[in-house]
């Protein structure tokens, strides 16, 4: 199954898209091996840093295109579909289409590879004052 942008986009939810996406993938398992080489520089050339931008921007720079998951540290555009050294070699659709990318955290970047839930950051908790002090509950003014 080829995976989407334009699919992804119909899950409403991080954890739906999440596992749209993930990969299942183990620690150690090869990617490209000795020709890890060929996606270096394919990640250092000026055609994928001017889809990278591209794509951050169309995602304004949010986790899985999620609003309120603004990414505050670095991002990463993650291929939907896992790409190969032929993909490099032979410039696949995957490659270079902004419909197979998505902006991702460094930490569901890693998730999303190896089908790890448990390392994601929970829900964002909204904050009121004094939810913390319990003899405070409802004393807006803290008296």
């Amino acid at each position: 199954m080829v995976k989407s942008y334009t699919e992804m986009m119909k899950f409403d939810n991080f954890m739906d898209r999440f596992r749209y996406l993930k990969l299942s993938g183990k620690v150690g398992d090869e990617t490209f091996g000795f020709d890890r080489y060929l996606n270096q520089i394919f990640y250092r050339s000026k055609e994928w840093k001017k889809l990278r931008d591209f794509v951050i921007v169309r995602d304004a720079g949010c986790d899985l295109a999620i609003d309120d998951r603004e990414i505050l540290g670095k991002i990463e555009v993650h291929h939907m579909n896992p790409i190969t050294e032929q993909d490099i070699m032979d410039r696949s659709d995957y490659l270079l289409d902004p419909e197979f990318l998505i902006s991702t955290s460094s930490l569901t970047h890693k998730a999303l590879h190896y089908g790890d839930e448990s390392i994601l950051p929970g829900d964002i908790i909204l904050r009121s004052p004094n939810d913390t002090c319990p003899w405070k509950k409802g004393d807006e003014h803290g008296r």
